[in-house]
């Protein structure tokens, strides 16, 4: 809960008025490149703890902002977005990965496409979903064995990728499944290596990496042509992502063209699938050191799900599930880092900030604050019972992002979170293979180095399936 009855009296740090933001002088040249290249979350809490809410280094020459003020955040992602668009040093790396869609997309260009997908994530498509989700989700419980020790972090990409194959394309394409999946391992893994590269290095440049890059790219964009290509044929439409794209309009009449509708299947198919996984892999990975809390979740599931599968009508009653993903998604965001960049010079918390610097804000950082959170390193998902969602200041916790840009996707991944989890739960529970700590590493998404192994038990207790 929050530490003042009065949250705005501990809001932001005092507002200074020097010219430069403070922070760390790092080495010559590289400034503090090797720090945050090393370990960018332990980097990024450093620098907030010790300078405030505003802090500047540099990496090689060029100078970066950590902002962890939650006013000035909701200037940048809402009050004044237009005048801080996406930084480009990323996404400059992944062109040939999302090409124009809603992750790198801007201007009006992206409120089109926004507008058109939005329908996609709507409540009656979603709901559309959930049988799917529920399915795949018990298929997967059926291959589990009592006693056996599984890298759930494995299980639920794969499970995560069936469930968005199946609601972006239907059942038509579940033999593409395992060529998707490698693909998306080989993509995810470069993609790792681009987050801390302080230099653009073009893909044409035929390193391993970018080798391996550019063939799973190629394997992807072959299946999504060719079902697109199919889809088109058919007479009638379909139930899924794509069909809703696809039938898609514009006010003048316009549709996405192919092009497009390849860049936002494999933007929902990427970020989506990997998204919900790690969300699932880190609650599990909680759930297995924390019995205590798998006995309240269980015991909830027991008696609203009852004897029978989970149904998407549940969702909202299962309010501790929701909270134990809610306080998963707190310690382990998803999205460790959103960019942006100053369009213009500008002041940001009393400094002087020039046109064109990066802006790094941090969930990983804020989620753990001690202004906002008591306990800040504990997994209590209690503490979202009394409404502190409400309390906390605005962009104290947002792991899905925030202001016009926020994850269009975000309903989806709760829905789909909170439906694996029960069917899940209702048939075991999660026992730590080790008591090795699991270490996150911030890539495009917060993974968990060598996966989550958990000893898989069988629950006999408010179960019909033990």
């Amino acid at each position: 809960m929050l530490q003042d009855s009065n949250p705005a009296s501990h809001l932001d740090r005092p507002v200074h008025t020097d010219a430069s933001p403070p922070g760390p002088k790092g080495w010559p040249l590289l400034g503090s490149l090797i720090g945050f290249a090393r370990d960018p979350l332990g980097f990024l809490t450093a620098c907030s703890r010790q300078y405030g809410d505003v802090v500047a280094f540099r990496t090689a020459g060029q100078l970066m902002l950590v902002l962890t003020c939650p006013r000035e955040i909701e200037r940048v992602l809402v009050k004044e977005h237009q005048n801080f668009p996406k930084n480009e040093h990323f996404w400059r790396q992944v062109t040939a990965l999302f090409g124009n869609g809603l992750l790198t997309s801007k201007g009006t260009f992206w409120q089109r496409q926004r507008r058109l997908a939005a329908p996609a994530f709507a409540g009656p498509m979603l709901a559309s979903y959930a049988d799917a989700m529920v399915h795949e989700s018990m298929l997967t419980a059926e291959g589990w064995r009592a006693g056996e020790v599984r890298d759930v972090h494995a299980d639920m990409m794969a499970l995560s990728l069936r469930i968005a194959a199946k609601a972006l394309f239907g059942t038509e394409v579940e033999e593409d499944v395992l060529v998707i999946d490698d693909a998306l391992n080989n993509i995810l893994a470069e993609l790792a290596s681009r987050v801390v590269r302080p230099i653009l290095i073009p893909d044409a440049v035929p390193l391993p990496g970018h080798v391996r890059y550019r063939r799973a790219l190629c394997r992807i964009d072959w299946i999504v042509a060719r079902i697109i290509n199919e889809r088109r044929t058919l007479s009638a439409a379909g139930h899924d992502f794509l069909s809703a794209l696809m039938g898609a309009r514009d006010e003048d009449g316009t549709a996405m063209s192919d092009r497009q509708l390849r860049d936002e299947v494999i933007t929902f198919l990427l970020a989506g699938h990997e998204t919900t996984a790690l969300v699932l892999s880190w609650t599990i990975h909680l759930l297995s050191r924390h019995p205590e809390v798998d006995r309240v979740l269980a015991a909830e599931i027991g008696e609203i799900v009852v004897q029978r599968a989970a149904a998407i009508d549940d969702v909202p009653r299962l309010r501790f599930a929701e909270h134990t993903i809610t306080e998963s998604m707190r310690l382990y965001p998803p999205a460790w880092a959103v960019g942006r960049e100053a369009r213009c010079d500008c002041q940001i918390g009393g400094f002087d900030v020039r046109a064109g610097t990066p802006i790094l804000i941090s969930p990983w950082v804020l989620h753990r604050d001690p202004r906002f959170f008591d306990e800040p390193e504990a997994f209590r998902p209690e503490r979202w019972h009394q409404g502190l969602a409400q309390r906390l200041p605005r962009f104290a916790y947002m792991p899905f992002g925030g202001g016009p840009r926020i994850c269009i996707g975000n309903r989806f991944a709760m829905i789909e979170a909170v439906l694996i989890l029960t069917t899940l739960v209702q048939r075991f529970r999660f026992v730590a293979d080790t008591n090795e700590p699991v270490v996150p590493i911030p890539s495009m998404t917060l993974r968990p180095r060598g996966g989550v192994r958990v000893i898989i038990e069988r629950r006999e207790i408010n179960s019909p399936y033990g």
